[in-house]
């Protein structure tokens, strides 16, 4: 066949793009010969070097076929710089993926050499060995740990982790620490409870003097354990005043029950990860110290207690209380979620304890999963029998003595008991047989005795002068002045409410920081004692030319509540009138404006504070009679308690006053008008 050629420009064009194209594709395609680029240049008949360069590409017969039935040879040059441009753009985009690849394996190889390198040298030093042996020791511990299954899928999940990560990153020591705290925890450690109810009560009868409804609640709970095996755990509550043997009380329940005891104070904590934990992203993460304390308990029924939760705080780090909701809760707390671990944890088995001083800090939602039991104060005769069968024995062995070096008699303990301490619990009680203990081991081992009896003369010498005193003789029986029973959390306490008047204009001024429920008290009290003046005989001008001073000792310390209402009304009418108090009475109760007096909290703790101060005499609210059933039969051996409904039921019994129910006059006895008593002070 005839061809046709004439040369042009764009045909030299061609020829040149096609040599240039081809020098490219010779260095990328090895299938290419080496001497096909110099033939290709050695080649001046375009039609011819079309055709070469066409045979030699990798290209389909088709293509080929194509070429050949092309006689315009500029067409022709057009088709082969097509095949030869697209042949080129393929190798180099194969090239491109096969420098990938090469990459990315070289990167893999390098990375196994460097792994089997640092083998070597580990196996060199002894530590290839360590580390398989830590996961295989981390294998056996999650075996072991019998975790539920979501807790045994996180663990094994960290394991995979772990044995794929370099021991020099970041990570591995954090990852390492939650394995280790998921593997050591108690899920399946319990211990087995001491089902014998006897042995049980025989343990906190050696412990715990009296505390009789405490020990009465543990032995049901036990009882009940024993008839029902998957019974959930108590959540208690002891509130009463410090050193009555809360904390202790926990310590021997454990020893009762046969279980592990732990114990946490939550006074002052403010963060809510003290409760929760911290996530794992956070530098130094630990689980919350509810986990914890399972962890060092070795058991998932431990008894555990939760002291002093009326002091916790919460500031913008969270509020513990409100973390503590699902704790102390049976319905939640058997899938218990730690922000650290990240699993459930089931705490139904364990008997959670808190203890408290005061009710009222703790939020209401948390309290009311709680089951409150009051551990209120001592009387005098319960601290003679802890003295003598708990302190004293205690004292004389942290000492080095024997009891052939001291002994006390009774007497001696009821006037350190009397005169040196005046509170409801037993700390400052030990203190001070502890004082008198150290001062004999001194003379013991300076060989000057080697044995004494103390006697209540003998207190003195070894502790001083009395740092108490019965005040009640020299305060009581005076014109205005009022013994009110108060309650704190250190227990009952005595108040002396004191009311006097000077020439003035009706002003009333009230010291002693009073807290305003305590003022509106006396503002109440004040009003009510001015509207039924003409009923007590008192001037009607005596309030309008008077001012009058209310003052409640001791000044410093803070007080408030409305149980002193009828205490102040009594104080200002015993002042309005001229009339002192009887001798040897309190009283407690709250006023209103129509004189009816209603109950008030705290009787017992009053009492136990009546009793240990002399008071023969106690006023109460009507309504508070079902709390006399609480209070000890000592206290109520010797002190008489009488209840009121109302104010003239007040007058009648504190001052000698009282109303004829036929005509609502007031009958007195001979000389006890204001003038005729003023005279007979004078």
């Amino acid at each position: 066949m005839e061809e046709s050629f004439t040369s042009s420009i764009e045909t030299e064009g061609l020829i040149r793009n096609i040599l240039d194209q081809l020098a490219k594709v010779t260095k990328l395609a090895p299938y290419l010969p080496d001497d096909l680029q110099v033939s290709a240049y050695n080649t001046s008949d375009p039609s011819k070097l079309a055709d070469l360069i066409a045979s030699n590409l990798n290209v389909s017969n088709a293509e080929k076929q194509e070429v050949l039935e092309i006689f315009d040879v500029k067409q022709r040059l057009h088709k082969v710089t097509m095949m030869i441009t697209k042949e080129l753009q393929v190798l180099e985009m194969s090239r491109k993926i096969q420098s990938e690849a090469a990459t990315e394996m070289g990167k893999s190889q390098r990375e196994y050499i460097l792994r089997e390198q640092l083998k070597a040298i580990q196996k060199e030093l002894g530590e290839y060995d360590e580390r398989r042996m830590e996961i295989n020791e981390f294998k056996n511990k999650i075996e072991a740990a019998k975790m539920p299954d979501e807790a045994r899928e996180a663990a094994e999940k960290e394991l995979e982790r772990l044995s794929k990560m370099n021991p020099s990153a970041a990570e591995y020591t954090v990852s390492r620490t939650y394995l280790d705290w998921l593997v050591n925890l108690p899920w399946s450690i319990s211990t087995e409870d001491i089902l014998d109810i006897k042995a049980a009560q025989k343990v906190l009868n050696e412990d715990h003097y009296d505390l009789d409804k405490v020990k009465e609640r543990i032995l049901e709970y036990l009882a009940v354990r024993k008839l029902k095996t998957d019974l959930k755990g108590p959540i208690l509550c002891f509130v009463g005043p410090p050193g009555v043997g809360k904390t202790s009380l926990g310590r021997s329940i454990a020893r009762a029950m046969g279980r592990k005891f732990f114990r946490m104070s939550l006074g002052g904590i403010r963060d809510e990860a003290e409760i929760r934990g911290h996530r794992r992203t956070y530098i130094g993460a630990l689980p919350g110290r509810i986990i914890q304390g399972l962890r060092k308990a070795g058991s998932k029924n431990p008894v555990f207690m939760l002291d002093e939760i009326d002091k916790i705080g919460q500031d913008f780090r969270g509020d513990p209380a409100s973390a503590l909701l699902e704790v102390l809760d049976p319905e939640q707390n058997f899938s218990f979620s730690d922000h650290y671990l990240d699993v459930n944890f089931d705490l139904a088995k364990v008997m959670f304890i808190t203890t408290a001083n005061i009710l009222e800090t703790i939020p209401a939602v948390l309290l009311d999963r709680m089951e409150v039991i009051t551990l209120p104060g001592y009387t005098d005769l319960e601290k003679l029998a802890i003295a003598k069968k708990f302190l004293i024995p205690r004292n004389l062995s942290d000492h080095g003595l024997k009891s052939k070096n001291l002994s006390f008699t009774d007497s001696a303990i009821k006037k350190v008991i009397s005169d040196y301490t005046r509170e409801s619990g037993l700390r400052n009680l030990n203190r001070e047989l502890g004082s008198i203990c150290r001062k004999v081991a001194k003379k013991v081992a300076a060989e000057e005795l080697e044995t004494i009896r103390v006697t209540p003369t003998q207190v003195g010498k070894f502790l001083g002068a009395a740092k108490f005193y019965q005040e009640l003789a020299e305060k009581t029986s005076r014109v205005g002045v009022v013994p009110a029973l108060a309650w704190t959390s250190a227990g009952g306490e005595i108040l002396f409410v004191e009311a006097t008047a000077m020439p003035g204009k009706k002003d009333l001024t009230l010291t002693g920081q009073l807290g305003e429920v305590m003022k509106e008290s006396v503002l109440t009290a004040m009003s009510y004692l001015r509207s039924i003046s003409n009923k007590l005989g008192i001037d009607p001008e005596y309030f309008s030319n008077h001012d009058f001073h209310l003052h409640v000792p001791a000044g410093s310390t803070p007080k408030d509540g409305p149980s002193a209402g009828i205490t102040m009304f009594t104080a200002l009418a015993s002042l309005a009138t001229g009339k002192p108090v009887k001798p040897y009475l309190a009283m407690t109760g709250e006023i209103t404006l129509r004189g009816e007096i209603l109950p008030v909290g705290g009787i017992k703790q009053k009492s136990l504070a009546a009793y240990r101060a002399g008071i023969k005499t106690v006023l109460f609210p009507k309504k508070n009679e079902k709390d006399l059933d609480e209070i000890p039969k000592e206290v109520t051996d010797r002190v008489e308690f009488i209840s009121v409904d109302t104010v003239d039921e007040v007058l009648e019994k504190a001052l000698g006053i009282s109303f004829k129910k036929d005509t609502g006059k007031l009958r007195r006895s001979k000389k006890t008008t204001r003038k005729s008593v003023e005279k007979k002070m004078k």
